[in-house]
């Protein structure tokens, strides 16, 4: 019995350290083995689990575009407040394929990545044949950028507008919109201002985003130093544009928009915009979950579409009218084109009194970037952004009549897309439950050798009480004779008694 109780306490005891050491060392390898594993998977190179999903965009991406009709086309003319009704979505599916793809020796890679549109009638409020009533953009547009030229020209240049029949208004379909218009208007132009219009013929607001490319971005690997994984390190070969007026708008901060590098922070993240011409920052507004997976919310700033004088930082962004709106002439063949958060959310509110029709909200056009903060992937995201025209009455310019000046919204468009499918539970499992299994496990493993160890020592101390117990006594010492001590101290011996009869 006592050996059997020996046998369980070395083994409850070996099994307690076990647990102990398994348990501490998974606490302190755990996160190095996901880590590893993170940054293994994360980086550009075609052994990564990631680097198939950055080559070929798994995620269903879809471009949602609303448009402004205008309502009194003819009281606008005459100079009253324009009255505005949103139509739409009209929304597309997005396919987006890098190709040209080029590793360097310095740990950056280059690519191409081209997008394709596909209509999607089901998903859509309305086809592409509708008609809608907008601005002539063609003509509102030149109008502005020839208002400082010769009275004699501009005259000139109203009488061939008129004999084209060009008005200040004009009635198209969404397609003719979106994909281009023959007008001969353009030709016109062309002759009377030569270089005004770097194109011929066809105009459309989306032509230049379908079937085409958004540039040659070289970006970084991230095989050397993880923290610099995706950072663009050049765009079209520039390091900086030149779109700007000051340095500081100028440079290409950030990735291209995709992924980020892991381990973020939850503080800001930065990206370029070809479609914007600049670099732009969100900021963390909190921490949520996307189908399980942990995520950091990004958003837009104020001071994102801010002018120059509320937030002097943009102040190389300017010409500058409100906050809220921001210039995109410099990188827009000098039309006189806006980019804002839609309805003008977030702006200054007399650009939303200038006109009928808008009603700006954070839930429908606030922008977010949801990102899984260990990798850097994002999970769920929609960027929104409007078009606007600045139109008013240019004098020598009769088809501009007595418009008042008005920064004009055009459209606005959506792009969204989430992770989903296989793709989401391959990510979840090796990005999310594996990590958290292994967590899980060290403090099991801590746990459990607790209760192991404090069970073994007590079954020990038990052993140890009782074999004490059960050993017999030791037996009493004889007290020492001597000289003189008698060997019988009885007085009642017979001697005694015989000496006395």
């Amino acid at each position: 019995m006592a050996v059997a109780h020996r046998r369980l306490s070395v083994g409850l005891g070996l099994a307690g350290l076990a647990c102990a050491l398994l348990g501490g060392c998974l606490l302190f390898v755990g996160p190095l083995i996901v880590r590893q594993q993170v940054i293994k998977n994360v980086r550009i190179d075609p052994s990564s689990i990631s680097f198939q999903m950055w080559k070929d965009i798994p995620v269903p991406f879809y471009l949602s575009v609303h448009f402004f009709e205008v309502l009194n086309p003819k009281q606008v003319l005459r100079g009253e407040k324009p009255v505005l009704s949103q139509r739409g979505p009209y929304v597309y599916r997005e396919y987006r394929v890098k190709t040209n793809i080029t590793f360097h020796d310095n740990d950056t890679v280059s690519y191409l990545e081209y997008r394709q549109l596909f209509f999607q009638p089901h998903l859509s409020n309305g086809t592409e044949d509708e008609y809608i009533v907008v601005p002539n953009i063609m003509l509102m547009g030149a109008a502005v950028m020839v208002e400082k030229l010769p009275d004699l020209l501009k005259l000139f240049l109203s009488g061939a507008l008129a004999s084209l029949k060009q008005e200040a208004f004009m009635n198209r379909t969404v397609g003719e919109i979106m994909w281009g218009y023959e007008d001969p208007l353009i030709d016109a132009i062309n002759a009377i201002v030569p270089g005004l219009l770097p194109f011929k013929g066809k105009f459309g607001l989306f032509m230049d985003f379908n079937n085409s490319n958004s540039g040659l971005f070289t970006v970084n690997t991230g095989m050397n130093n993880i923290s610099q994984v995706h950072m663009v390190d050049s765009w079209n070969g520039l390091k900086k544009v030149d779109y700007w007026r000051s340095s500081q708008c100028n440079m290409i901060n950030g990735t291209a928009g995709e992924m980020w590098p892991p381990f973020m922070s939850p503080t800001s993240l930065q990206f370029y915009s070809p479609d914007a011409c600049r670099s732009m920052t969100l900021v963390y507004e909190e921490s949520g979950q996307f189908q399980g997976v942990p995520t950091f919310r990004f958003v837009a700033p104020k001071t994102l579409f801010a002018n120059g004088t509320d937030y002097p930082p943009n102040e190389g962004f300017c010409p500058c009218m409100q906050s809220g709106i921001q210039n995109v002439s410099t990188c827009r063949l000098n039309a006189p084109m806006f980019i804002s958060h839609p309805h003008f959310y977030n702006a200054d509110p007399s650009l939303v009194d200038a006109v009928e029709g808008l009603h700006p909200s954070k839930e429908q056009h606030g922008l977010f970037l949801d990102v899984h903060p260990m990798t850097g992937i994002p999970m769920n995201c929609s960027i929104k952004l409007q078009l606007n025209l600045y139109i008013k009455h240019v004098s020598g310019i009769i088809q501009t009549g007595q418009i008042k000046p008005v920064v004009l919204p055009l459209l606005w468009f959506a792009e969204s897309g989430s992770i989903e499918g296989s793709v989401l539970k391959q990510f979840y499992t090796n990005l999310v439950l594996l990590p958290s299994v292994l967590e899980y496990l060290q403090y099991i493993l801590l746990g459990l050798s607790v209760p192991l160890l404090v069970s073994a020592a007590l079954l020990m101390a038990r052993r140890k009480r009782g074999a004490a117990q059960k050993s017999p006594r030791a037996p009493a010492r004889a007290t020492p004779s001597s000289e003189t001590t008698p060997l019988l101290q009885d007085s009642d011996s017979p001697g005694q008694h015989g000496a006395q009869a």
